[in-house]
């Protein structure tokens, strides 16, 4: 066995991912998709608008379109010579009228502001639109969307390697795009290795065997994996045996950008992914400076890129959000893939600062600060599930309640 002093350094994580993405070559092809389909998709060329939106100067409110120096004084009693709704065209607004309008609708030539309906009376009048009697003085420019205030003709409205979120969808919708080309879904294959590992509904929780446990890994890998809007060719539980591992790994490598193994990159003899992958292609091993996680493993079989999670439930969730997701979000030509933190109060004491970057799992309080869970060990996804984020804590570093600390929210992370 190597003496501490002769075990390589930790990688830090930073270096780590650096290398995964440096990796993540060659990024994935493109194709066309409906615009109603293409929510988490990522944009494989830049949308440009092909006309301006608004095309013209439109009313934001219901109410009245008005020449503000008509009704500069509060109580002005106009003519209502028009109205015109969404969709409409009006005539010339002549002077000393108004224009019924409804939001939406196109500002008519002579009008420089729009009263709101809230702030008239309208008066009746038999034979016409009646008069409208203006409360409240308005100001030139009052209540009017501009001509070109939200896209411009030739405007980028959305950049290439941008993931496509709702708002993104109706952005194109609105220039009149009902179709957009984007990196194709990943192929990922996963697959868990571990004779230990049952599957829930397969055995009854009173016929376990003494050391075995549930497959857990499986279930929430594969949830992240399909939100992040990926292919999943799930190819289950893999004995530890050698000649077993080397015909799953190679059947995965076929037709699969990826390969995701979970367990089976320690160093424990039973653990042959090293040797099976090493057979097939070739494999690094990654000793992390991350807490939890630390073992981590990246390699090729053929064309397919290989991860190889850590077995422990929290390692490999955290392994997963922090170094590959941002690798398939790479793959597919993303311009941002990272995570980003965000400054938070810590309402809690930590004095026993580890020597890895430490990710604690914590929520929010009503206060505004943050709670951590008590219990951080790696096996105990009851802390993923009760908190709503990490706190990313550097190495060797303490903090304590009050201090300002790196939080990073799941639903940053989820999605």
């Amino acid at each position: 066995m190597a003496s501490a002093s002769n075990r390589p350094p930790l990688m830090p994580l930073d270096e780590a991912l650096a290398r995964l993405l440096a990796a993540a070559t060659p990024r994935l092809g493109s194709e066309s998709v409906s615009t109603f389909e293409a929510d988490g998709r990522v944009l494989a060329q830049d949308v440009v608008s092909g006309l301006t939106v608004p095309p013209r100067d439109n009313s934001s409110m219901d109410g009245y379109a008005v020449r503000s120096a008509d009704c500069a004084t509060a109580g002005t009693v106009l003519r209502v010579a028009q109205r015109i709704p969404a969709g409409s065209v009006g005539t010339p607004l002549a002077a000393g009228t108004a224009a019924r309008i409804f939001t939406g609708a196109q500002i008519p030539e002579g009008a420089d502001a729009v009263v709101m309906q809230e702030d008239t009376a309208a008066l009746a009048e038999e034979g016409g639109l009646g008069r409208v009697r203006i409360e409240l003085a308005p100001a030139a420019g009052q209540w009017i969307r501009r001509a070109g205030e939200d896209v411009a003709a030739g405007d980028v409205v959305l950049a290439r390697g941008e993931r496509l979120t709702p708002a993104g969808l109706g952005l194109a919708a609105s220039v009149g795009l009902d179709r957009l080309q984007v990196s194709r879904r990943p192929r990922v294959a996963l697959l868990s290795t571990g004779d230990e590992l049952v599957m829930p509904g397969e055995v009854a929780p009173e016929a376990m065997k003494p050391g075995s446990i549930y497959n857990s890994n499986r279930f929430f890998m594969r949830a992240l994996l399909l939100r992040l809007g990926c292919e999943v060719n799930d190819l289950g539980i893999v004995p530890d045996r050698r000649e077993t591992t080397i015909e799953a790994l190679a059947a995965a490598a076929l037709g699969n950008d990826l390969i995701i193994t979970t367990g089976g990159v320690s160093v424990g003899e039973e653990d042959h992914i090293k040797a099976a992958v090493q057979h097939l292609g070739q494999l690094d091993l990654w000793s992390l400076s991350m807490k939890p996680g630390k073992p981590f493993a990246y390699g090729r079989i053929g064309d397919a890129h290989l991860t190889g999670l850590p077995g422990n439930p929290v390692s490999s969730f955290l392994t997963f959000l922090l170094l590959v997701r941002p690798f398939l979000l790479t793959l597919q030509g993303a311009t941002r893939v990272a995570p980003e933190p965000i400054a938070v109060r810590a309402d809690f004491d930590w004095p026993r600062a580890d020597r890895r970057r430490e990710f604690l799992r914590a929520r929010r309080n009503a206060a505004g600060g943050l709670d951590v869970f008590g219990n951080q060990s790696s096996g105990v996804l009851t802390s993923m599930v009760w908190g709503d984020g990490v706190i990313d804590t550097p190495a060797g570093q303490p903090f304590k309640a009050g201090d300002t600390v790196q939080f990073i929210p799941f639903a940053s992370l989820l999605g």
